[in-house]
């Protein structure tokens, strides 16, 4: 990565002597001018900070991607795609999809604050903020997916119970 920001979070300041006084306006522009420059650079290093963390992120997303598949194709080889079992085992996974998903919506809201597309024009803007709320929707709708799907689930399990319980009290 080309950016690497200092460990200490300290900032060099150059003072450099004016010929008028500390009042003067040419002393106040100056002052101005080091403070904008400070700003530029803690935001630089925030966002070299930002991109060695994205990175970092994409690489476990891939790694998670990998082993999701490979469970993918374990389950798939073992018990047929019919085959449905729910219970603790699924709450990790639940938790940690719960989790990917307000990252997700997170980065997707910092792309669309209005402090940082202050600076472009009106119709970009109104199109980052539809993204963010498209993007929020996708969220919502793939959480209603997936409890209908548990609920799919349990609803199964009920009548496998169910039919277990008749068995057993028929003889």
């Amino acid at each position: 990565m080309a950016c690497h920001p200092p460990s200490s979070g300290s900032y060099t300041v150059v003072i450099i002597p004016l010929r008028t006084g500390l009042c003067s306006l040419d002393a106040l522009r100056f002052y101005l001018w080091v403070k904008r420059l400070k700003g530029i650079e803690q935001e630089k290093d925030a966002l070299c900070s930002g991109l060695e963390i994205l990175e970092k992120g994409r690489l476990w997303y891939l790694q998670r991607l990998q082993e999701n598949k490979a469970r993918q194709d374990n389950i798939d080889a073992k018990t047929g795609a019919g085959c449905f079992h729910g219970g603790a085992a699924e709450a990790r996974p639940c938790l940690l999809r719960h989790r990917i998903q307000r990252v997700n919506g997170s980065l997707g809201s910092v792309m669309s604050e209005p402090n940082v597309t202050s600076c472009i024009n009106p119709s970009l803007r109104d199109a980052l903020a539809d993204g963010a709320l498209r993007w929020h929707n996708t969220v919502l709708s793939q959480e209603v997916s997936d409890k209908d799907r548990r609920i799919s689930r349990l609803e199964l399990e009920k009548d496998a119970l169910g039919e277990k319980l008749d068995e057993l009290q028929a003889p």
